[in-house]
């Protein structure tokens, strides 16, 4: 991985947490991520506009990615609503990267250095350790599934689009047709658990979405950009250092607690990206 694709991805981490803190902003979480995700598709469907149609295979790819992108933001809504930004956030991106190296080493081409993986695994150990304190602090364990489901999408997800890019040969047309999809699978499905009512929100809620929607686009455009040049495997471990930028998001702007245990799995994590880059 170059300097450049490095320096991206970890920008694209910084995007990812500032977007799952707007989210957790929003009265409605799942009003707040279906804005999001509306907006997306809107910003996805200009730019597909102007460029050619994907070729017939890609679309496969295209179908279960949006699939998986549903499923991860289904999820994410509801263990918002049970639990804290520090918490959901560290426990939804932290098993992800393990979850794709464990099938990246079985099923793909890709190299990844001994080193590499070393500091994939710290990384994601740093990760567990910052999600730790659910089971100390009395809060509601039922995020911990929601937040698990999560990351079980994100790993599909990031396969997917790591191979369905490959295939396509163009990030920009696939990323812009994945999150019409996404749109077009996600709606009918919030509208299916919550009725109209979830179509429901007031100016700020539209605001606060819209700006995560931006940020969210932005910072997947990059990954998935980066997933062709470099190991999907390593990009994937790279981007959940935004798990760090939500733990000082959520003090900073949350109030919520920063103590040793964040603070040691906050140097895991920052351990694990040393790693990837000796």
């Amino acid at each position: 991985m170059t300097f450049g694709v490095f320096v991206a991805v970890l920008f694209a981490a910084f995007l990812h947490a500032g977007w799952n803190a707007l989210i957790k902003l929003g009265t409605s979480k799942l009003t707040s991520m279906l804005i999001l995700t509306l907006v997306q598709g809107g910003i996805g469907a200009a730019i597909a506009s102007t460029r050619a149609l994907p070729e017939g295979q890609v679309w496969l790819w295209l179908i279960a990615s949006g699939v998986f992108h549903s499923v991860y933001k289904l999820f994410l809504a509801f263990a918002y609503d049970n639990g804290d930004l520090s918490r959901v956030y560290p426990i939804a991106r932290g098993a992800a990267p393990l979850m794709v190296m464990l099938i990246g080493a079985l099923a793909l081409s890709d190299r990844v250095e001994v080193l590499e993986y070393a500091g994939i695994l710290v990384l994601g150990c740093g990760i567990l350790l910052m999600a730790h304190g659910v089971f100390r602090s009395g809060e509601s364990r039922r995020l911990v599934p929601l937040a698990l489901g999560s990351a079980m999408a994100t790993a599909g997800y990031s396969l997917v689009d790591g191979l369905g890019a490959r295939v396509s040969g163009d990030a920009v047309t696939y990323v812009a047709w994945l999150f019409v999809l996404d749109a077009t699978l996600f709606l009918p499905i919030c509208l299916a658990l919550r009725g109209t009512a979830v179509l429901r929100a007031d100016r700020r809620a539209w605001v606060l979405g819209s700006l995560a929607s931006v940020g969210s686009y932005g910072a997947y455009a990059i990954a998935v950009w980066a997933m062709t040049i470099a190991p999907i495997a390593l990009v994937t471990a790279l981007r959940e250092t935004s798990i760090l930028f939500a733990v000082l998001i959520g003090w900073a702007l949350f109030g919520e607690q920063m103590n040793r245990g964040k603070a040691v799995a906050a140097a895991l994590i920052v351990g694990g990206v040393v790693l990837t880059r000796v």
